[in-house]
């Protein structure tokens, strides 16, 4: 008996066969690392929540940043932990702070064989943990905030960020950074908005990461994950204020999101797999629940499918050496 409709099995029979006819691909330039680096450090120290990340010292962020020129990966997303914090994150707009070096550190290492960013928020910095300065009645002063951004935004670009990720969550925040970096002459920094950032529960390994001082939440300013509409509404907000790419975040819960941004964007849409998307996999293959090889890379072309163009992930420079070495 004849079965005609056996096409698509056809397609799948050898290794090779898939290949050739996979819709979706993954490559090292779609990566983007994100890395710590934690001031007063005199070794790496290791997230316990997270393992295989670690929270950098100045050297070993280099040495990763060269790994991931030599890996071919698209990117390196930097975050800063400063070793003193106040209500105003002031940590942050010091051209010596310890994000600010960073940024300058990996520029001299790396050149522009990498794009290097930057995360442009006050959540490392304060004392509260909150991602902007708060008001007499503890909550977030958008429009205070926004000034500081602008500072940082400028400073961020003049240590050598070649791209800047605003990620708040706060009305208004490309605009700010983007007529900014102009009026200082900095055209050429790019900006990735942050621009459906959801208050998400998945959060919890990168607090450890970044040694949160936050009490409470923030979902007066992000998200709320019940809303798919409303991603576009911020996404459009983003985009008329000069946003050069758009990102979603959570990726792995919200890849419907991800597919809404993707039909509608005119830029690059990147996705951010974060802490707690990438501990729940660590943890089931740790207790052999799941393989860790399959699982990771399932996981990135998942998001890569939906339609983000490149994908935040702590796997990055991991999965560009499996890519490398052609496995």
């Amino acid at each position: 008996m004849s079965f005609p409709n056996r096409r698509p099995r056809r397609l799948r029979t050898s290794p090779a066969m898939r290949r050739l006819t996979a819709e979706t691909t993954l490559a090292a330039q779609q990566l983007i690392l994100p890395a710590f680096i934690r001031e007063g450090l005199s070794e790496p120290h290791p997230i316990s929540s997270m393992p295989g990340v670690v929270q950098h010292t100045t050297d070993s962020l280099k040495a990763a940043a060269a790994q991931a020129v030599e890996l071919g990966l698209g990117g390196i997303m930097l975050f800063g932990i400063p070793e003193q914090r106040d209500a105003t994150g002031s940590a942050g707009i010091d051209p010596n702070g310890v994000l600010n070096k960073a940024i300058g550190d990996v520029r001299a290492e790396v050149g522009d064989e990498l794009v290097i960013m930057s995360d442009l928020c006050l959540d490392e910095f304060t004392d509260h943990g909150h991602c902007g300065v708060l008001d007499a009645s503890g909550r977030v002063d958008n429009d205070a905030t926004l000034e500081i951004y602008a500072q940082m935004a400028v400073i961020q670009a003049q240590s050598g960020a070649h791209m800047l990720g605003p990620s708040g969550m706060m009305d208004g925040q490309v605009a700010v950074v983007r007529q900014a970096l102009d009026a200082a002459g900095l055209q050429d920094t790019a900006v990735l908005a942050y621009a459906a950032k959801y208050a998400s529960a998945f959060y919890g390994p990168f607090r450890e990461a970044v040694d949160s001082q936050l009490a409470g939440d923030r979902r007066t300013y992000q998200m709320d994950a019940s809303n798919r509409r409303e991603a576009l509404i911020e996404v459009e907000l983003d985009l008329a204020e000069g946003a050069d790419m758009v990102m979603v975040k959570p990726a792995m819960s919200y890849l419907d999101i991800v597919a809404d941004v993707a039909a509608m964007s005119p830029v690059p849409v990147s996705a951010y797999q974060i802490s707690g998307e990438y501990a729940m996999i660590e943890a089931a293959a740790a207790n052999g629940w799941i393989d860790r090889r399959s699982a990771i890379m399932e996981s990135v072309l998942g998001i890569r499918r939906a339609g983000a163009d490149t994908v935040l992930t702590y796997w990055a420079s991991e999965l560009a050496l499996w890519l490398k070495e052609g496995k």
